[in-house]
């Protein structure tokens, strides 16, 4: 990131990586050692790139997966030893934060009330936002990791399955956000990361990712369930060949789908408007503000 003495800043190099690191965490409890490799190799390699660029500081930021596992110390440590960095393991209720100051900053025009959800490998955030501020904070156990290994298989969707899973997350929106309180009229709903920015690439037909069309993009209800099914009757390899949809999403796109469709359904929403930019935003903002 390029921040001048006047004027925007500006990204120099961005990417993303799907390494599973939370594969197996839901049975185990533990971060398991494949997955620990793959994602110290990506960090390494982000590094090395971070570098390239004349990066002055780097900063690595472990979310769920990292904060429930029992071993997260001995990944903590290996990540540092191997980049020389420190690894800043934050909070949900602190990942709902950063979410939301992204997302603001790139969606300055959004209501003065609205619900922001972060969908993640391990967790999904629920944040209330109320003039430019968090006024409630979840962070829910529901993750598209551990759905996937669950309900997912390498052919076509099994509806019965999915209708299993839909019941699951029902159930975990239900209990989680029991103490969230649901305002009298329907709320505007925000969407962020990986699985609402693929459905919106994919809604628009895009034949490659392109954030300026992503971002602000509004997903209606009727086109969310369409893209399920046209998702669902496809096996995993034909779902992975499709433009925009990322290698490794390809089964998790679906658990996706069912929670976003479950959070509109809890919030009365009809659509969802779409924020490319989000956490990953949100931590650079707060860093490049001096704030603690």
């Amino acid at each position: 990131m390029e921040v001048p003495p006047r004027g925007p800043r500006r990204a120099l190099d961005q990417t993303q990586v799907i390494t599973r690191l939370g594969e197996g965490l839901a049975v185990t409890r533990r971060l398991g050692e494949a997955a620990m490799s793959r994602t110290l190799a990506v960090v390494d390699e982000f590094c090395r790139r971070a570098h390239a660029q004349g990066a002055d500081d780097i900063l690595i930021v472990a979310t769920s997966a990292v904060r429930e596992a029992l071993n997260r110390q001995e990944f903590v440590d290996r990540v540092q030893r191997a980049v020389g960095r420190a690894v800043e393991v934050v909070t949900g209720e602190e990942e709902a934060r950063l979410a939301l100051l992204g997302v603001l900053d790139g969606l300055p025009d959004l209501p003065s009330a609205f619900v922001l959800f972060d969908i993640g490998g391990g967790s999904t955030e629920f944040i209330r936002g109320r003039e430019r501020r968090v006024v409630a904070a979840v962070s829910l156990p529901l993750g598209v990791v551990g759905l996937a290994e669950r309900y997912m298989t390498a052919g076509p969707v099994d509806w019965s399955r999915y209708a299993a899973m839909e019941r699951e997350i029902r159930v975990a929106l239900s209990a989680g956000l029991s103490g969230f309180a649901t305002a009298s009229q329907p709320e505007p709903l925000v969407g962020t990361a990986g699985t609402v920015t693929t459905l919106a690439a994919l809604d628009q037909e895009l034949q490659a990712y392109d954030p300026e069309r992503v971002q602000g993009y509004v997903l209606e209800r009727p086109r969310i369930e369409r893209l399920l099914r046209r998702l669902g009757a496809l096996p995993v390899a034909a779902r992975a060949a499709l433009p925009c949809l990322e290698p490794g999403r390809a089964d998790l796109i679906i658990p996706g789908t069912a929670i976003c469709l479950a959070a509109m359904e809890r919030f009365g929403a009809a659509a969802i408007r779409v924020s490319d930019v989000g956490l990953r935003e949100g931590i650079l903002i707060e860093y490049l503000s001096g704030s603690p």
